[in-house]
């Protein structure tokens, strides 16, 4: 499309301009399965629980992971920097919204402590479920090596953007291809949201990417850097080069991980069904008794030093997780009982399982 005589920009769709088509033939929801898998470890449900402190806290990630799900720690977040962090999480909920940016970027002051990384992963892994742990690029070369001796099961490097062809003058970039090469854990990276950053991050060696940024209910990417890019048609984009790269490399699947901008089960199911394999949420859970944000949601651009790209928000209490993923729900905006609803989506579509569910047909609504 013409922007103006000098520009043109590619039309793109965010996942509430697009519907999900029933087929001819529904199912049972009973009979269709969300489980997926991403190297050794399986899942049964296709939902991981985004690194933000408004979210996930060691407690948070195991219950996760015993409701089927993943639960991902953010290594520079407040649990490696304080050995308790309640008494803070509680001040973050009482802070009024002239003054949570400046007193956030205080408390993130604090310095990352590794033992605390070390203690925090095994927190979760004693408890028998899949541990997974974050780091920025910019820290993964100082802190990997203690997150890989604490025994994680995946490791996520995870920033706005993450690029295989990052230049700097001040300092030698993080090599993704040798770093990942040399790992023996699986190492899911992004954000990205174009075909071309995908495949090369695929090209990577990476066992997962992450689709998306500036999307997410705490973020003011968009309007601050003013980067954005609609997620419907980002992750549409990303699953071509996973197809492209199957085919490139003799039959590697690199897994697709919608990442921020879905805040209730619809927006879900959309995701999976332009192409991804899995969704990776905030909002949703942050909105869970056992949130450690308490009904507050905020992520690490909220606290960032010199530019914040985030906020603290609102998002309130609907229930208990376990009423949040499998229901009853006792609201109908699409905020609990998410996985029932993903079941009942795809079982009206005629689907049994997400690989399939992922030919499902759209179409383009243009009614908002």
């Amino acid at each position: 499309m013409e922007i103006g005589l000098g520009k043109n920009g590619r039309r793109a769709y965010e996942l509430d301009e697009i519907g999900i088509v029933p087929a001819r033939r529904t199912r049972d929801p009973e009979e269709v399965s969300i489980a997926w898998q991403i190297d050794a470890y399986r899942f049964e449900m296709p939902l991981v629980a985004s690194p933000m402190d408004s979210v996930s806290s060691p407690e948070t990630a195991v219950a996760l992971g015993r409701h089927g799900g993943l639960g991902v720690l953010d290594l520079e977040g407040l649990w490696t920097r304080y050995e308790d962090p309640e008494p803070l999480l509680a001040e973050i909920r009482e802070l009024g919204d002239e003054a949570a940016t400046e007193r956030l970027q205080a408390i993130y002051a604090e310095p990352i402590k590794e033992e605390l990384i070390g203690r925090r992963i095994e927190e979760i892994r004693s408890a028998g479920v899949v541990a997974a742990a974050r780091l920025s690029p910019q820290r993964t070369a100082q802190y990997h090596k203690a997150v890989l001796d604490a025994g994680v099961d995946l490791f996520v490097i995870r920033g706005t953007t993450v690029s295989a062809e990052h230049v700097s003058g001040r300092a030698e970039p993080l090599n993704l291809k040798q770093f990942i090469y040399d790992l023996d854990v699986p190492v899911v990276v992004g954000g990205c949201a174009t075909y071309t950053a995908a495949l090369h991050l695929m090209r990577t060696g990476a066992a997962g990417v992450l689709v998306g940024f500036g999307g997410g209910a705490g973020h003011t990417t968009r309007s601050v850097l003013g980067v954005a890019v609609p997620m419907a048609s980002a992750v549409g984009d990303v699953a071509a080069a996973r197809r492209d790269y199957l085919d490139e490399s003799g039959g590697r699947y690199v897994h697709v991980i919608a990442d921020g901008g879905m805040t209730g089960s619809g927006d879900i199911a959309k995701a999976l069904a332009c192409g991804a394999d899995a969704v990776m949420v905030g909002s949703p859970l942050a909105r869970a008794a056992e949130a450690p944000g308490g009904g507050y949601h905020w992520g690490s651009e909220a606290h960032h030093g010199e530019l914040p790209r985030g906020e603290r928000v609102h998002v309130g209490t609907v229930g208990d997780l376990a009423a949040i993923l499998d229901g009853p729900a006792h609201a109908g905006d699409g905020s609990m009982n998410l996985l029932g609803a993903l079941r009942r989506t795809m079982a009206t579509a005629g689907y049994s399982d997400l690989k399939e569910f992922q030919r499902v047909e759209v179409v383009v609504n243009p009614h908002r």
